[in-house]
């Protein structure tokens, strides 16, 4: 008679999905970057929690920077297309990404994206330099995928407090720079700008910090003049 197996004793197949996904956006983001580069467009992937002032920070960028570079938007939301019609208010080219419920997008979301953003351009005559992805509101999710971008920025406003480094440190650590918004209303929160800088910083030593008031355009051409230098030297 055959013996029984001990359930404890069976070697079980253990396949590390996770890992697997990673690898392979790693590599589609990687592909993704050298084609950019060899077509000479600079992608910015712009990061933050809901509510933050991402659409209100393009808005005021775009005026800055459109006669000189010709801008185009991907708004990621989960729905709606509130945010590429503000953005297209202003003179960008704009397509609206819906996620269908995904908090985030990968690379081959935003290789598809860019291929819609670029007929949008194409349409209109244009020819594209910089490519933002404003990506779905969240300090986590978006920040464990690479979707090919250039450079990443996250945007911190006073309202979440100067902690979040220390609560979401992935986001701070992935990104090139830091964007503080709402400005304007610090006296009204229990924010420091010299704490937020420290946590900051203890995440990601040495990242720039560019304080701002997205309403008002306060700040914003410090932050012109980062990405300005960041297109040149990609160039």
């Amino acid at each position: 008679m055959a013996m029984a197996v001990d359930e404890r004793e069976r070697e079980l197949r253990v396949i590390e999905v996770r890992e697997s996904v990673f690898a392979s956006n790693d590599r589609a983001a990687d592909e993704l970057r050298a084609a950019n580069r060899e077509d000479g467009l600079f992608l910015l992937n712009l990061m933050s929690s809901p509510g933050s002032g991402k659409t209100t920070l393009l808005t005021r960028v775009i005026e800055r920077l459109q006669p000189e570079t010709t801008i185009g938007v991907m708004e990621a939301d989960i729905d709606s297309d509130v945010d590429a019609r503000a953005i297209d208010e202003v003179g960008a080219v704009a397509v609206q990404l819906h996620t269908g419920g995904m908090c985030h997008l990968d690379a081959g979301m935003t290789r598809r994206g860019l291929e819609e953003l670029r007929a949008a351009a194409e349409d209109a005559g244009l020819s594209l330099d910089l490519a933002v992805l404003e990506n779905v509101g969240n300090l986590v999710c978006p920040a464990e995928f690479d979707t090919g971008a250039t450079k990443n920025v996250a945007i911190l406003s006073v309202p979440e407090g100067d902690d979040k480094p220390l609560k979401y440190p992935l986001m701070f650590q992935v990104v090139d720079a830091v964007v503080v918004n709402k400005m304007d209303v610090a006296p009204y929160f229990d924010f420091s700008l010299e704490q937020a800088e420290k946590n900051v910083h203890l995440r990601h030593p040495g990242i720039p910090l560019f304080p701002v008031c997205a309403k008002t355009g306060d700040g914003v051409d410090a932050f012109c003049d980062w990405l300005r230098d960041q297109m040149k030297l990609d160039a």
